[in-house]
């Protein structure tokens, strides 16, 4: 079969002739529902939780730095620089490094540590998933590499999905040189049909939502 007829099959299809002007895009559609924050708290959590993820809502600074404690004890690891994890305290917390700027530094902790420890750019309700825009406060390293992830995330940066994100963020490129969408523990099934987690990235995933 020939490209032009291949082409011709298409056009034929969709009502439309060689020749004739391509029409004008349409308007971009995107929905915002309003959702009270209480009820985007429940979607993330439960949506989190049936993709294996565990969460917290902490009532206050105190009590996110208290959880994250209590997973990092005895083991090592390493936080990301965004200010928020300084504020609720997490960065003085025993066993925690941070505050690596250059590469090789950061790509060996990050390789041999046990624990990455992030906020996010936004959380989206209702996939349960962390939106991480790639920075020098938020390296991709920090929340791929170590085996388990534990994000620290204000609510008011939790969303409702997809068409927000977009709408608050119509041009990421814009913004940063990479954008990721953590939606629970990785896991994967293309080894014989069976579910395997963490081979892509962390297998454990903590979200804490102050």
């Amino acid at each position: 079969m020939s490209r032009d007829l291949i082409l011709s099959s298409i056009r034929s299809s969709l009502g439309r002739r060689a020749g004739q002007p391509v029409p004008a895009r349409p308007p971009v559609l995107l929905k915002i529902p309003e959702v009270p924050l209480a009820r985007r708290i429940g979607q993330f959590c439960e949506a989190l939780g049936k993709l294996n993820g565990k969460s917290l809502v902490a009532k206050n600074l105190e009590e996110a730095r208290d959880y994250v404690a209590g997973l990092v004890q005895g083991r090592r690891a390493i936080a990301s620089n965004a200010p928020f994890l300084g504020e609720c305290g997490i960065t003085s917390i025993p066993g925690v490094e941070t505050g690596f700027t250059g590469r090789m530094a950061l790509r060996e902790r990050c390789a041999t540590y046990d624990i990455g420890i992030t906020s996010a750019s936004f959380a989206l309700a209702e996939t349960g998933t962390l939106v991480m825009l790639s920075s020098a406060e938020e390296p991709r390293l920090v929340s791929l590499l170590p085996p388990v992830h534990i994000a620290v995330v204000p609510t008011s940066k939790l969303l409702t999905g997809l068409d927000e994100l977009l709408t608050l963020l119509p041009d990421p490129a814009g913004h940063t040189s990479g954008m990721a969408f953590i939606t629970g523990p990785s896991r994967t099934a293309d080894i014989e049909q069976f579910l395997v987690r963490g081979v892509h990235g962390p297998g454990e995933i903590h979200v804490v939502l102050v």
